[in-house]
């Protein structure tokens, strides 16, 4: 018999660290679960694809209008002032116009501005302070997107000194 006194576990290297390399996952873990609660970006997964095919057709609908119309609209958005300048070319000229700024991942960032008419298609409205990322933009003549009867869309990076035009498809067209 050997006279090697035996050690008890809780004195020995591999228990210990095999508990560690457990107890670190459980606390890295935890973590990132509670980053994920806290950090929720509000992204929606789409349910009723049927629902969303019909508003699809709807959109077509209302840029066809648009380009039946012969509607385009020139925007501005100046960074010393903010104001927002569209100037509308087309064969209708509403009294007001609506403006959507929708932010591509976050809904909670989305604007609407009422652009009031001045004069020969122009419109105005104070706009907001130092936009900054890339915006999808959408003009119409309603305030409620499914009443609306044509509707322009464009995007674009701010800040910009530059004209955005809107158009029915949100392309040039040639």
């Amino acid at each position: 018999m050997s006279s090697t006194p035996v050690t008890p576990w809780y004195k020995q290297f591999w228990p210990w660290f095999l508990l560690g390399l457990l107890f670190s996952s459980i606390i890295v873990s935890t973590t990132f679960a509670v980053l994920s609660i806290k950090s929720f970006d509000g992204m929606v997964v789409q349910e009723d694809y049927y629902e969303h095919g019909k508003a699809i057709n709807v959109v077509i609908a209302k840029q066809q209008r648009a380009r039946e119309l012969n509607l385009v609209a020139d925007m501005r958005l100046d960074p010393l002032t903010s104001d927002i300048v569209v100037d509308l070319s087309g064969d209708v000229r509403p009294e007001e116009l609506y403006l959507s700024l929708v932010f591509p991942t976050q809904n909670d960032r989305d604007q609407t501005f009422v652009l009031e008419h001045v004069r020969n298609g122009r419109y105005i409205t104070q706009g907001p302070d130092n936009l900054r990322h890339r915006w999808y933009l959408q003009i119409q003549p309603e305030r409620q997107q499914d009443v609306a009867e044509w509707r322009l869309i464009g995007e674009a990076t701010f800040p910009t000194e530059d004209s955005i035009e809107l158009r029915p498809g949100g392309r040039s067209e040639s």
